[in-house]
């Protein structure tokens, strides 16, 4: 297609301009390095926005997935396949959930986790008025039920109405929540580590506050995990540290690292007592390609030991950014768990221009809201690579 700018020229007159997109044409990746179309290496700290888990090129991935294409990739919801059933299976046992439903996004899958809680609600007493609490800077997905859920009042202006009966609370608020709670009142809709909001982890007393509201009112408590899930935090899923379960938990972006695939979960009572056939649907969804992925995934983190190097690089990273605030005094906190970790920087420092300039000297990261600057690298980084990613930033500053 000719020279980098060329193909940059070609995608701003094709593609709809709907990203504000970094002047890079990434061509292949190599564990946690990427290379554009010129030969430039870069750190990747931003693992195709919490994504690739595994990194690039892991073996046993990419073979599951070229046998799964010499086999089939597609039969419809029509029939079973037997790698959706063994994916299936090997997500309930890392959730302790109980039912599965595969979709082809992070969105779709709040979408399915939305609708449930309304069936629930509408199987209990015939009313279609009830109502979902979600929480302010959430971020949840850009399709119209996941944007209704979203707590960002600039995402959502532009293409009300929205869906109706939504309140915001206050994250990390129990009492904002317990303030908005009223009988018609069917779902709570949080992540358990804001991502997009500007990486702030849930307290405990907060989630298990809400679990017990919920428990209390018999209201559907959703966790959405799509970006801090599948070991990014340093358990399996980050509802783990407080000992709880979700009633419907929602999937995606580690789950197939790199191949489009989500899902929601339920407990059997949810799944008893709300979605039956007809209700839902999806065509794509659990297809035998993407489910090999997800098997190929959840058996490379048993194999690497993920969440071990995950508790071991995090502790780590964690160490070097607490320095780095030190040494700066433009950056006013540092937060997250395990590999998502944030750098809040003052209003001297637009979080946009240290991504430039990170790129420009081979890093790979991206902003948060808040003027936050987001780390999510692949969990299979080393504390050379950290070290490395610190240098690069100190240079970029």
């Amino acid at each position: 297609m000719g020279n980098m700018t060329e193909m940059i020229n070609t995608a701003e007159r094709d593609l709809l301009h709907t990203y504000n997109r970094f002047p890079v044409v990434f061509d292949h990746g190599e564990g946690v390095r990427l290379y554009d179309t010129d030969g430039k290496e870069y750190l990747d700290f931003c693992a195709g926005i919490a994504v690739h888990a595994l990194g690039y090129g892991n073996e046993a991935w990419k073979n599951e997935l070229k046998d799964q294409i010499d086999k089939i990739t597609h039969t419809s919801n029509l029939y079973y396949n037997e790698p959706a059933i063994k994916a299936a299976g090997a997500l309930k046992k890392i959730t302790g959930l109980d039912r599965v439903f595969f979709t082809n996004s992070g969105a779709e899958a709040v979408e399915g986790a939305i609708k449930t809680a309304r069936k629930y609600a509408f199987l209990k007493d015939g009313t279609t008025d009830h109502e979902i609490i979600a929480m302010d800077h959430s971020f949840h997905g850009r399709t119209m039920g996941a944007l209704s859920v979203t707590g960002t009042k600039a995402y959502r202006d532009p293409f009300l109405p929205m869906i109706g009966n939504i309140k915001y609370a206050v994250y990390n608020d129990l009492e904002s929540v317990k303030s908005l709670i009223n009988h018609k009142t069917c779902a709570i809709i949080l992540e358990t580590i804001q991502g997009e909001g500007g990486i702030h982890p849930g307290t405990g007393d907060f989630i298990k506050g809400i679990r017990k509201l919920c428990d209390d009112n018999d209201i559907l408590m959703i966790l959405d995990e799509i970006q801090c899930g599948m070991g990014r935090s340093g358990k399996m899923f980050a509802y783990e540290y407080f000992g709880i379960k979700p009633d419907v938990l929602t999937l995606a972006k580690g789950l197939g690292c790199g191949i489009p695939v989500g899902a929601f979960l339920m407990n059997e009572k949810t799944a008893q007592n709300s979605l039956k056939p007809g209700d839902h649907g999806t065509t794509y969804g659990g297809n035998p390609f993407a489910a090999a992925a997800i098997n190929a995934v959840i058996g490379q983190f048993g194999e690497l030991d993920i969440l071990k190097n995950v508790n071991e690089t995090g502790a780590y990273l964690k160490e070097k950014l607490e320095v780095l605030k030190g040494k700066y005094p433009i950056i006013k906190d540092v937060r997250g768990k395990g590999l998502i970790a944030g750098i809040e920087f003052d209003d001297t420092k637009p979080v946009s221009e240290v991504c430039k300039k990170a790129l420009e000297n081979g890093l790979v990261v991206i902003s948060a809201s808040g003027n936050v600057l987001r780390l999510v690298p692949p969990l299979i980084i080393t504390k050379d690579d950290i070290d490395e990613m610190t240098d690069k930033l100190e240079r970029s500053l």
